[in-house]
Parts: C-alpha cells; sequence; structure tokens
C-alpha cells in the first residue's frame, strides 16, 4: 500500500510508444511526448512534486523512461495491472475505452486500491534485467529456429538455419558471460546470488532471473509474494459450496523458472522432495503438488533473503 502517513494526489498516465496521456483530476487531461524533454516540462506543471503519485500501467518497456525519471528524482510512482484496471471500469461502467479514457481510469482505480509504490533500483539491477530480458529474448529466436530445422528439407534452408543458430549460440553465450561478470563485479548481486545458491534446485538461469525480475523478494509477506509471482491458491466458495482453489496471474516469467529449479528441486533437494511426496501420498495430483512446491520454494526463499538467513533444511519445516 502507498504510505498512508502522506496523502498522495494520484496522476494516471496511459503509455503508448510515442506519446503519454496525463490525467491530473476529473478535467485537466494532457498528452505530451514520450520522451525526457517533455518529462522535464510536465514537472513545471507540478506545484510540489512530493505529495503526488504517477499511475501507470506495465506496457512491456515503453512506461520505464518516464517511470525511471520520475524515481530517479524522488517522485512516487506505481505501476498496476493493466487487467485489474481493465476490470475496474467495467465495474464502474466505463466502458468506452480511448487514451485520454484510460488515463482517467488508471487515476480512479489508483485513488481506489492505493498500489504499492516502485523503489528506486541500483544501476547495476537494471543492467542485469536488461542482460537477462536480451537473453531470453534471443533463447526464444534460437528455439524457433530449432524447430525451423526439423522441419526444413532443402540443404541450402538447412544451412542457412544452422548458421543462425550457431550465431544465436554464440551471442547467448556471450550475454551470459556478461551476466556473470556483472554479478561477480558487485557486492550486493554476489551475496545474494551465495545466499540463494545454498539451496538446492536452484541454478544460475533461475538466481539471475530472481535478482533481475523479482526485486520484491524479501521485502513482502509469504502471502504477498507468491499472489505476486502467480502460485498463491485463490478460493472460490459460495455459501456451502466449496470451489477448487486455483491460481492465476503473476509474472510468467517467474514462474517458468521457478517451475524448472522446482523439477530439480523436487529430485535433489529432500525437503521439498519430502512435502511432494507426502502431497502426492496424500492424494493430490501431481500437478498440483508440483504447484504447492513451487510456492513453498519461493516462499523459503523469500524467508531467506527477508532474514539474512542461510539455507537450513531443519527450518524449512517450519515454513
Amino acid at each position: 500500500m502507498v504510505n498512508n502517513a502522506i496523502k498522495f494526489k494520484m496522476i494516471g498516465v496511459d503509455v503508448a510508444k510515442l506519446k503519454l496521456d496525463i490525467a491530473f483530476d476529473d478535467k485537466h487531461i494532457i498528452m505530451i511526448d514520450n520522451q525526457k524533454d517533455s518529462f522535464k516540462q510536465l514537472l513545471k506543471l507540478i506545484a510540489d512534486a512530493t505529495q503526488v503519485c504517477f499511475v501507470m500501467e506495465a506496457t512491456g518497456g515503453y512506461e520505464k523512461p518516464l517511470s525511471n525519471f520520475l524515481l530517479a528524482r524522488g517522485i512516487a510512482v506505481c505501476i498496476v495491472n493493466a487487467k485489474r484496471v481493465r476490470d475496474y471500469a467495467k465495474a464502474i461502467g466505463r466502458h468506452a475505452k480511448n487514451d485520454r479514457i484510460d488515463a482517467q481510469v488508471i487515476r480512479l482505480y489508483a485513488e481506489m486500491a492505493q498500489p504499492k509504490q516502485l523503489e528506486q533500483r541500483r544501476t547495476e539491477a537494471h543492467q542485469l534485467e536488461a542482460l537477462m530480458k536480451r537473453r531470453d529474448q534471443l533463447i526464444k529466436q534460437r528455439t524457433m529456429e530449432k524447430q525451423h530445422l526439423e522441419a526444413a528439407n532443402d540443404a541450402d534452408s538447412i544451412r542457412s538455419i544452422k548458421k543462425f543458430i550457431k550465431a544465436f549460440d554464440k551471442e547467448i553465450e556471450r550475454i551470459e558471460i556478461n551476466i556473470k561478470k556483472l554479478i561477480e563485479t558487485d557486492n550486493a548481486l554476489q551475496d545474494l546470488r551465495k545466499q540463494l545458491t545454498q539451496v538446492d534446485g536452484i541454478g544460475e538461469v533461475t538466481i539471475s532471473t530472481l535478482m533481475a525480475q523479482l526485486p520484491e523478494l524479501g521485502q513482502l509477506s509469504n502471502k504477498q509474494i507468491s499472489a505476486l509471482v502467480g502460485v498463491a491458491p485463490f478460493c472460490k466458495d459460495s455459501g456451502t459450496m466449496k470451489g477448487r482453489r486455483v491460481v492465476w496471474g503473476g509474472r510468467a516469467s517467474i514462474r517458468s523458472v521457478l517451475y524448472m529449479a522446482t523439477l530439480s528441486a523436487i529430485r535433489y533437494n529432500k525437503p521439498i522432495r519430502t512435502f511432494y511426496q507426502r502431497l502426492v501420498a496424500n492424494g493430490k495430483l501431481k500437478k498440483v503438488a508440483l504447484v504447492a512446491c513451487m510456492r513453498k520454494l519461493l516462499v523459503i526463499l523469500n524467508a531467506m533473503v527477508k532474514n539474512g538467513s542461510e539455507w537450513n533444511p531443519d527450518y524449512v519445516k517450519l515454513i
């Protein structure tokens, strides 16, 4: 939640690649270019920037120039889930949709939900996030080429595909070397890496992804971090009807690496393996048991980072 000690004025921002629609209140909406010079002019319109909070949806990176600009100047910023904003718009009867309306709805949603503020991240953390994002992009492209290779039957096509796969291999290796160097030259990242490496099943890719894309690790409660990632079961009960618990939403990229780490942990991490086997023995579906283990593993990591503690198999039983 936003700090209740200060009454923030919420400013809704609808983000596009080239422009921003900004809603200050019910009537005052402006449009500016999505570039630094316009950001500077924007701040001149605000009497006291310490009393406002800019709220915007995650747009795949187009929101970062403004959010980074504001955070660097100590101005509050919140990034909200687009689906929740749209659901809120439907709930209040705002079915019309354009950029100006979206900016207003984002502002109204923020006033109601009071979302959590972003924290200013260090330059090294931004660099790690960018490198991990680029690595993921290259791996996806390489996977596509490998799929093309399976269906190719022409010599020239096969030669071309193999050439690109080789180039992707080389570039991925270069990116991974830079990731390793960045972690090794930054004390905070190195300390966090050493701490997480203690947990059996957690590899370098998982650690790098968590450090880059889950800065909230160790900052939230176990329930909050589970919901954020998308491994927390939500009830669907009504009256005497007890529905199946389901997980949804969250950060897909984190769940992907956590899934692979959990598969490894079920084999090599004794507490996680015992937990999984007990769930299956009690009649849980293997998929359900696996998701429960993903949550268990995430909670363990969150507790370790929050408490600054080392891996302790005996303590895991209490979590």
